[in-house]
């Protein structure tokens, strides 16, 4: 779930880099030309006459033109060369990077320190005696209790849990 967090993130940034340094391709283009001819004949008997012929051409013509991207000018102080883009993906990548911390630093520790493991122990250890257990032996993690032939283990793991299980 973190991870694909973080990958949905770098997702969006690269979607919204690609999408404002991309260049912008024109549409077809149709033209239609007319033309007119003037054509002059004379017959015998009467007087000369023009004849006009129109012609309509029609020709679609596709050419791609690459277009730059539109710019803006803004009345700032700063004359910086630096795309937006670029500032886009800055952007991106400190969220990230953000969430990452966040992600990292919300991870269970590795554990608690040995004097509290030692502490949680002897509560244990007192809440058996005055059940009627007796103290065996003890280390820094573990200890063993008796009772009318039956022995128990009684020990802290590393994150602080106390587990209790017969020998």
């Amino acid at each position: 779930m973190q991870v694909a967090g973080l990958a949905a993130c770098l997702s969006a940034g690269l979607l919204v880099a690609t999408t404002l340094a991309g260049g912008v391709l024109a549409a077809d283009t149709t033209t239609t030309e007319t033309t007119t001819i003037p054509e002059t004949t004379t017959e015998t008997t009467s007087e000369p006459t023009t004849v006009f012929t129109t012609a309509t051409v029609e020709q679609t013509t596709t050419r791609q033109v690459i277009l730059p991207a539109a710019t803006t000018t803004s009345s700032s102080s700063s004359t910086g060369d630096t795309p937006a883009w670029v500032w886009v993906l800055l952007g991106v990548l400190a969220v990230a990077l953000v969430i990452l911390i966040v992600l990292l630093a919300r991870r269970p520790s590795g554990g608690i320190a040995p004097a509290e493991r030692r502490r949680r122990l002897d509560g244990a250890v007192a809440s058996w005696t005055m059940q009627g257990w007796a103290l065996e032996s003890q280390s820094t993690d573990s200890a063993v209790l008796q009772r009318a032939g039956e022995r128990l283990i009684v020990s802290v793991d590393p994150t602080g849990q106390v587990a209790t299980r017969p020998v």
